[in-house]
């Protein structure tokens, strides 16, 4: 989480999304300054923050899902920056490795899994990530899709010049089109699982899988689990 109280913004870390890249440009050019933690909940930043703190630009980002699994598969694969060798990395040393995370690096290392493996092994319930918490309240979200175009649009919303380019921080492999990982024996799993969010931001599966949209049941449950899984996230600190 990033802040500055020179521009009054607030940039909120949302994993996968190229908040690396976003929260050292910030630091580097446009007075910000970390605050909390990285990935920081906004919910605790109000718990702390000032009423004048609190009435803030509030910024974070957003991302295909479609693409940030294959992102999340490549990371595991070539062992991103050795995270899931080094025992410094885990959760239970301070760092940010999960006992999760160890499980699926180590089956895609031992059984040399492709993603339609991974995809099917790991992905069974309705995909969300923490953005259901707060995002609908923030006052701009960047498309990862759209990162330039964004980060851009938000600076001219704050009256800050821009003053280069947005550099690229902490890159997954050159995976290609992350289209290409979904053969047609895993896009009916991809549709229930990926559809609600994809629906709920405005993201579409590509044209040619033809007329789909996810079913109902998987909707259902996606408000359902969003309950539950945000009750976790807003009240046992810790738990993502």
């Amino acid at each position: 989480m990033v802040i500055s109280h020179q521009y009054r913004y607030l940039f909120v870390e949302l994993p996968h999304t190229a908040s690396t890249a976003i929260s050292r440009e910030l630091c580097a050019l446009y007075d910000g300054e970390p605050i909390l933690r990285k990935h920081a909940y906004y919910h605790e930043f109000l718990r702390v923050a000032s009423a004048e703190e609190c009435a803030y630009f509030v910024f974070s980002c957003i991302r295909n899902p479609m693409d940030e699994v294959v992102s999340i598969y490549e990371k595991y694969k070539t062992n991103h920056r050795g995270n899931y060798t080094d025992p410094r990395k885990l959760k239970k040393h301070g760092g940010h490795v999960t006992q999760a995370d160890l499980e699926r690096f180590r089956f895609i290392q031992e059984q040399n899994a492709d993603f339609p493996a991974f995809f099917t092994r790991f992905y069974r319930l309705p995909y969300d990530n923490w953005s259901s918490l707060d995002h609908h309240r923030f006052d701009f979200i960047i498309r990862f899709e759209k990162l330039q175009e964004g980060f851009t649009q938000v600076l001219e919303k704050l009256g800050i010049k821009q003053k280069r380019p947005l550099p690229i921080a902490n890159p997954t492999a050159d995976k290609g089109s992350f289209l290409s990982y979904y053969p047609p024996e895993i896009r009916k799993r991809a549709v229930w699982v990926l559809g609600p969010f994809m629906k709920k931001w405005g993201y579409e599966f590509p044209p040619e899988w033809g007329s789909v949209a996810p079913p109902w049941a998987s909707v259902v449950l996606f408000r359902l689990l969003s309950i539950y899984r945000n009750t976790r996230r807003r009240y046992l600190r810790g738990r993502r």
